[in-house]
């Protein structure tokens, strides 16, 4: 029941993540900027342990989507008491949720090689964060209308 469309957005923020290290990899200084008081740097590490800083966490985010949905397919097998229909969106919900955290670590890595490649300071992480969490919360918002109208639905066409 595992679908890769459950894991799409976790997985495509990866490849982007892993394409946009490759491109500026080459172009580091051996000496990273990775912390700004305000649009300033005041902490730095090398180049390939920022690398590693920044991919593993996308890595580790996209392994556990794919197991968060890999464990729920298993476990709606088991208990068949909902619609498929209503499992497949869940699942894809689940999975591509954790796409969110991914966005913005993507960002700072957007901004940590882009400051240090071309002095460009894109804007502040927290400002970006609160973005990507207020377009979050109206994307559950909508999903968790939908879930409610639709158990509202069935309720009343069961008591029928």
């Amino acid at each position: 029941m595992f679908r890769w469309r459950y894991i799409a957005l976790p997985a495509t923020i990866l490849l982007l993540s892993v394409i946009l290290t490759a491109y500026f990899y080459r172009l580091l200084p051996s000496e990273v900027a990775y912390h700004f008081k305000g649009s300033s740097p005041d902490r730095w590490m090398s180049r390939g342990a920022i690398t590693i800083w920044l991919l593993a966490p996308q890595f580790i985010l996209t392994l556990l989507a794919s197991v968060i949905v890999w464990g729920m397919a298993k476990l709606s097998l088991h208990f068949r008491q909902t619609p498929s229909q209503w499992i497949k969106r869940m699942l894809a919900l689940m999975g591509n949720m954790l796409a969110l955290p991914q966005i913005i670590l993507g960002f700072a890595t957007l901004q940590i090689f882009s400051y240090n490649c071309y002095q460009i300071y894109l804007m502040p992480l927290w400002t970006f964060a609160l973005m990507v969490m207020g377009v979050g919360a109206v994307i559950l918002a909508v999903f968790f209308t939908m879930a409610i109208r639709q158990i509202r639905r069935g309720s009343q066409e069961s008591t029928r």
